[in-house]
């Protein structure tokens, strides 16, 4: 059976005793704040900044850094349950300046990024001083597939030019998103995994423009945002480049992993709460001369749901202890496996507990149809469940002759 280590066991005690004192109290109040903001895209709900503040002064900040010089040097392993905690509620990851897709842009950063860019960009990410955004996906070819991309990085002198049109650029909308790396192409006719670059551009720079902010379900997600976004003639220069011409493909495989992983654990935690919020409502529900909890069809649901969580934790332990030991390529069909399982198992648990909420579980009143969005999205980001099952497939095939 898998063990945490007492690092682990303490930061996670810890975190759940902030998650009770200050963050699940806050939860109304937060969604208060962003629905009443002047406008949803300019300002900071203040309950937000203040829990920040607490997190950090708590030393409760950083937590998925495994390199120590930039966080608390935890493994994936060590990090997963604490994940799982703050996927119960969808703002507690900025609390602590874990939340997508800063953790995977500072990662990139950490890993990919030279001194210079580290000191400009990284610095104030984990500071949490400033918020940034990943342009990967375009609306005209089938993004899953990354050699398709065809936004252009083309080198003029000592700058590139990028230009293309992405779209679910998400963190784009957010007020303190400062910085975005941006994949495109370089060199269409190289090697078909050599063609791609990812290069830093700032949000400011001249030739941006934000066409519009994209529902998820009718989810704004605010006040970060998932964006489209045009790139005319964008120049920055040459130093801006991450790791080199044609290495791309390369850091889009070291981004991804620990982001699909990272999204596995927190909606275990959503999962959870779905399943509690299940049962409460089963007890204190009476139709038709009894309590839900005791339907026959209720009961399955709640065993149901039970069997899949835990089936699917157990996988995304595997998947952070493989990635630990063996790396995140050797980790690879491990971690196509979560991406396949965790968002349909999640999916399935909100639901029951939606159909057992009512009316109630489709209005935004008890969070379960805003879960269910997050949920069913993730089917789709990161690489939709048929990419991930057909590269879980071809791993297996080659394993007989």
């Amino acid at each position: 059976m898998f063990e945490f280590t007492d690092r682990s066991k303490e930061y996670l005690e810890r975190v759940e005793a902030f998650m009770g004192r200050h963050i699940y109290p806050a939860e109304e109040t937060y969604e208060e704040q962003t629905a009443n903001m002047e406008t949803r895209w300019n300002g900071f709900p203040p309950v937000l900044q203040e829990l920040k503040a607490k997190a950090k002064a708590e030393g409760l900040w950083n937590m998925f850094m495994h390199d120590e010089r930039f966080g608390a040097g935890l493994s994936n392993f060590e990090f997963a349950p604490i994940m799982e905690i703050l996927g119960r509620v969808s703002m507690a990851p900025e609390v602590f300046n874990c939340a997508a897709p800063d953790v995977g842009n500072m990662e990139v950063l950490a890993q990919f990024g030279n001194e210079e860019q580290q000191k400009r960009w990284l610095t104030p990410l984990l500071d949490g001083e400033i918020r940034s955004v990943f342009c990967m996906t375009e609306p005209n070819v089938a993004s899953s597939d990354a050699t398709n991309i065809e936004t252009s990085i083309d080198r003029e002198g000592n700058e590139y030019v990028i230009n293309g049109r992405k779209w679910w650029s998400s963190g784009i909308g957010h007020p303190a998103c400062e910085i975005a790396i941006v994949m495109g192409k370089n060199d269409p006719n190289a090697e078909r995994h050599k063609q791609q670059s990812m290069i830093l551009v700032p949000t400011n720079t001249p030739g941006i423009e934000i066409k519009r902010l994209l529902p998820v379900f009718g989810y704004y997600h605010t006040p970060h945002g998932h964006g489209e976004v045009v790139f005319t003639d964008v120049r920055v220069p040459a130093s801006n480049m991450l790791l080199g011409e044609g290495r791309g493909f390369e850091i889009a495989q070291g981004r991804l992993g620990p982001g699909r992983i990272h999204h596995c654990m927190r909606l275990i935690g959503k999962a959870e709460r779905a399943l509690e919020a299940l049962m409460r409502r089963a007890k204190a529900r009476v139709a038709f001369g009894k309590p839900l909890a005791e339907r026959d069809t209720v009961r399955a649901d709640i065993a149901n749901s039970r069997c899949e969580i835990d089936q699917a934790r157990l996988l995304v332990l595997n998947a952070a202890w493989k990635m630990d030991k063996l790396g995140n390529k050797e980790a690879r069909k491990e971690i196509a496996m979560i991406k396949v399982v965790v968002p349909l198992m999640a999916q399935q648990v909100i639901d029951r507990s939606i159909q057992v909420h009512g009316g109630g579980g489709v209005s935004n009143d008890f969070g379960l149809a805003h879960m269910f969005a997050e949920a069913r999205y993730l089917r789709i980001g990161d690489g939709p469940d048929e990419v991930h099952r057909e590269a879980i497939a071809k791993q297996e095939l080659r394993s007989v002759n």
